[in-house]
């Protein structure tokens, strides 16, 4: 597969996305269909889709260009061979774009009743958060954070997450004691300054976690909630139910042919890896 940076450049302004839209790898296209023959009718692919990904650990990396959700967009472009311009962009403007049908993809996205109205989605894995507490806190308790009202909660724009940990989102929120970012990073580097307190964190996000200065200042407590399914964002808005129902097929066969779990071996240990791509 070859990506055509400047070729994908033009398609975005022609199709839309351009503007703010800093594109990051574009435009995978294949002369023919390569990949294993699929079980219902493949995708339709006589337009190129768009798919934005967000800059968050595991998931993709700005600096390295590479990532789990890199690679699952690699995959549905090789088994469609359908054109796809990818662009990197926050996630609270991906959330929008496919709200108003001007992106028709995004990955790794979770679904609650809101986002329901405006995006399908094709589950790739299950997964779990914690809270990142600073020891000086002094904070041994989920509870102990929302006790004590000085403590700041840093969270990124649009994110939502498992049932307990957006509970607590929203109650500090109606205390005005959220910090927002646009992506981990800042989070990070907010936590590390000691202008939050606290974080929500999840496996993508370990080889930050594995650093000596955070492991040395933060300690990590459970919500103790049952996994979150995240998977491939559908734009209701720019794709027909037809279109929807054959990227979903796609994705399942993915799952079952064992390459969603091939993909997430190479980001982490086998055990960790099929805990978070298994089925329940």
């Amino acid at each position: 597969m070859r990506w055509h940076l400047g070729q994908a450049r033009a398609e975005q302004r022609r199709w839309g996305g351009a503007g703010s839209v800093a594109v990051v790898a574009a435009l995978a296209w294949l002369a023919g269909a390569s990949g294993p023959a699929l079980a219902t009718p493949g995708p339709d692919c006589s337009r190129p889709f768009s798919l934005a990904l967000h800059d968050h650990g595991l998931l993709y990396s700005a600096a390295t260009g590479g990532g789990i959700d890199k690679d699952i967009a690699d995959e549905m472009a090789r088994r469609s061979g359908c054109k796809f311009f990818v662009s990197l962009m926050p996630r609270a403007r991906i959330w929008q774009l496919i709200e108003s049908g001007a992106l028709d993809f995004s990955l790794s996205g979770i679904s609650n009743p809101q986002r329901d109205k405006f995006a399908s989605f094709a589950w790739c894995f299950r997964n779990r958060y914690q809270l990142l507490v600073r020891r000086d806190a002094q904070v041994q308790k989920i509870e102990d954070f929302e006790r004590q009202r000085g403590l700041q909660l840093g969270v990124i724009r649009s994110f939502r997450y498992s049932e307990s940990a957006n509970r607590l989102v929203d109650r500090l929120a109606e205390q005005q004691r959220l910090v927002h970012a646009s992506g981990l990073s800042a989070l990070f580097a907010a936590l590390t300054a000691g202008q939050i307190q606290a974080m929500i964190i999840e496996p993508f996000d370990l080889p930050t976690l594995e650093s000596a200065q955070i492991r040395a200042q933060t300690q990590v407590l459970d919500f103790g909630d049952a996994p979150v399914p995240h998977g491939l964002i559908m734009s209701r808005a720019s794709l027909s139910d037809t279109e929807q129902s054959r990227w979903r097929a796609l994705i399942q066969e993915m799952q079952a042919d064992g390459t969603l779990l091939r993909i997430f071996e190479k980001y982490f240990k086998p055990e960790l890896a099929r805990a978070l791509v298994e089925r329940p």
